[in-house]
């Protein structure tokens, strides 16, 4: 086969990338304020996360301990080996500050039978940017969340 051009390679690379959690700050008891590589701040509240095994960060102490995973960022560490990965904390952050995941975009895809290059012409973006909100690694703006809620909304008036 014909190999991939570097720049192909590197923009495969890029919309591959994992979120990871910059930075992480304790408002409160059950409260996180999470510095995001999606250049987001989002806040994070665990007051109903709280089931077993992690009960344990109901004690505000322990709580308190939180510490980024240290191989960088892909998840917060407490002490004798509790631990939440960035996926889940952004996707639990988003809906708390009720934004689309990326979970939720790509399931919009999916139940609406559309591509890449089907959902970018729906919404009139790129499929760079699709591809991005899918994965996660660029935050889906407020406004493209509603849109998917538009275009589905006006899909059923015409059905």
């Amino acid at each position: 086969g014909t190999p991939m051009r570097a720049d192909a390679i590197f923009r495969i690379a890029s919309m591959s990338k994992p979120i990871t959690i910059k930075a992480v700050r304790v408002d409160g008891p059950l409260q996180l304020t999470l510095d995001w590589s999606t250049a987001e701040t989002l806040r994070l509240d665990f007051a109903g996360l709280v089931k077993p095994p992690f009960d344990a960060l109901k004690d505000p102490a322990f709580f308190a301990q939180v510490a980024l995973e240290p191989w960088g960022g892909h998840g917060l560490d407490w002490p004798h080996g509790l631990s939440m990965d960035a996926d889940r904390l952004y996707e639990l952050c988003r809906e708390q500050a009720g934004l689309l995941t990326p979970h939720a975009f790509n399931d919009w895809m999916q139940r609406n039978g559309l591509s890449l290059q089907t959902a970018a012409d729906s919404l009139g973006m790129t499929r760079r940017m699709i591809a991005h909100y899918r994965t996660g690694s660029r935050a889906i703006p407020r406004v493209v969340g509603l849109a998917c809620k538009g275009w589905e909304a006006e899909r059923r008036l015409q059905a």
